[in-house]
Formats: structure tokens, C-alpha cells, sequence
């Protein structure tokens, strides 16, 4: 099957990362999530390892759970960005923030990116991390052609070991992010204001600008 280009680009180039847009009030169900993530699972993993695991949540009580953790490292964090922040793109990207972190516990789905062990000792946990975050763009990506919204947080994991006493996570288990899902409030995204790739980009050795 040919593949269309602009199609894909279109996904790719306008796959946003969704705050206020996530939808509170409507229901996600299972199977379309369980769709997401058949399509998540087909991400490249370091030697093939397909460690990943997932964990959904639905319940209120553990998403209010989970939500009381993000907020006790993003409000410190977010307040004191948002303070100090030009106006413009990056301030309106912390405000978003901080009404994620407000709302947390109301959108209806939480779901946890895990992977199968831990970075060892002196490590930098890239080769670890390479096999989830793909996945998890992937299950993005899924979502937003479906009508779905997300964003990647990991603020929760400065409590990760209480998460996992909450969701009955192993030790030998790592969790990557956390990604509200709920429908969106509208479909229509846009590319974002970015640097021109010949600024950024160097060929053979980098480049100081």
C-alpha cells in the first residue's frame, strides 16, 4: 500500500501536545485505547526487547491519587516558570501546564508508560529509554488520528516510588511518563512556531552559530 505523504505529514507536523484542549467531561473507551496501543507496540525496541508495559487508568480514586503526586512537584516548578517566562509561546505552554496540573484527576484517562528493568548504576539510561519512548509517540500519534489528545509528563515521577505502591508496579519496573488522554475539544491543530532546521542542523561536525 502506498502511503500518503501529506497525510503523514500532517499528522506528524501537528500532533500537539494537548493541555487545555483535553475534553473532561466526555468517556474514552477501552477499545479505542487498547487500539492506540496494539499500534504503540509496533515502535522499534533496543535488540528487540519489547519490554514495555502499559498501565491504564480509569478509576477516579487512583487518578486523583496520581494527580496529588504530579502536583506536589509541578506547583513549585510550574508557579516559578510561569513567572519568569517572556510573554509569548512559552509562557501560554506553562499556563496550559499549571491548568493541566489543576485538572489532572478529571481527565478520564491516565496512562503510564513502564519498561522492564532499571538503568544500571553510572548509567545514562539511553538504551533503556529508547525502547519506551518510541512507543509512547507512537501511541500518541495514534491518538490524534482517532480524535484523541495527550501530552508526555513525568513531573509524578519525583514520588515514582509512591506511584508504584499506588499501582503495584514492581521494583525491577521502570516508569518513563504519565499521558492524560481524553478526547480533544475541537480536531483542528496547527504546526508549531519552531526554528528553521537550517539553524539547527550541522552536516559531518557541529557547528557554534
Amino acid at each position: 500500500m502506498d502511503l500518503d505523504p501529506k497525510m503523514c505529514d500532517e499528522l506528524l507536523g501537528t500532533t500537539r501536545s494537548v493541555r487545555k484542549r483535553l475534553d473532561l467531561t466526555r468517556t474514552v473507551p477501552r477499545r479505542l485505547i487498547e487500539e492506540c496501543l496494539d499500534l504503540a507496540v509496533q515502535a522499534p525496541t533496543g535488540s528487540n526487547s519489547q519490554t514495555w508495559r502499559w498501565i491504564v487508568i480509569d478509576d477516579p480514586k487512583i487518578r486523583g491519587d496520581l494527580a496529588d503526586l504530579y502536583r506536589r512537584h509541578a506547583q513549585p516548578y510550574l508557579h516559578g516558570a510561569v513567572s519568569q517566562a517572556d510573554e509569548g509561546q512559552t509562557k501560554r505552554v506553562f499556563q496550559s501546564a499549571i491548568y493541566l496540573m489543576d485538572n489532572l484527576e478529571k481527565v478520564p484517562v491516565h496512562v503510564i508508560p513502564c519498561i522492564l528493568g532499571r538503568v544500571p548504576q553510572g548509567a545514562n539510561g539511553a538504551g533503556l529509554f529508547a525502547s519506551i519512548y518510541p512507543a509512547v509517540w507512537n501511541f500518541q500519534l495514534a491518538l490524534r488520528a482517532r480524535g484523541l489528545g495527550s501530552c508526555l509528563t513525568t513531573l509524578h515521577l519525583g514520588s515514582a516510588d509512591e506511584a508504584a505502591q499506588i499501582l503495584n508496579i514492581p521494583d525491577q519496573v521502570t516508569q518513563a511518563a504519565l499521558l492524560p488522554v481524553a478526547w480533544t475539544v475541537g480536531t483542528q491543530f496547527r504546526r508549531a512556531n519552531r526554528p528553521p532546521v537550517d539553524t539547527v542542523t550541522y552536516w559531518n561536525k557541529f557547528e557554534a552559530h
